[in-house]
């Protein structure tokens, strides 16, 4: 539903945005903005962990390191998702809700892309 709202809505000057529906807007554009860098980050942060896994994988039995990489992804999406659900609920029922949302979404994915980028870093 709100991917056929976006499709749809009008042009609106994020620098500007007046109305509650124009912030809305914007505030999930900032989030999708930011999703898109975490998935681009994503796909190099597994490429190496699965590097890593064909180089040094050591028979501890214990998970690889891309196995590792996705059940904390995994759990990082459903701790995300929760956690901004109630972000919201500060506006819970009013109009104001959804951008609480796309900005909680748009900053914890922001930091979770710069955890992503750490773990490649060393």
């Amino acid at each position: 539903m709100i991917a056929l709202l976006l499709m749809v809505a009008p042009a609106v000057d994020c620098d500007a945005a007046l109305t509650q529906t124009d912030m809305n807007l914007c505030a999930r554009r900032e989030y999708e903005a930011a999703d898109q860098r975490l998935n681009a980050q994503w796909r190099l942060t597994a490429a190496e962990m699965k590097r890593r896994d064909r180089a040094q994988r050591p028979d501890d039995g214990r998970p690889g390191y891309f196995a590792a990489l996705l059940e904390a992804q995994r759990s990082w999406l459903a701790y995300r998702d929760a956690h901004c659900r109630t972000a919201g609920y500060y506006a819970r029922g009013g109009s104001m809700e959804p951008m609480l949302v796309s900005f909680c979404l748009a900053d914890l994915t922001a930091a979770r892309t710069a955890q992503l980028k750490d773990l490649i870093a060393r």
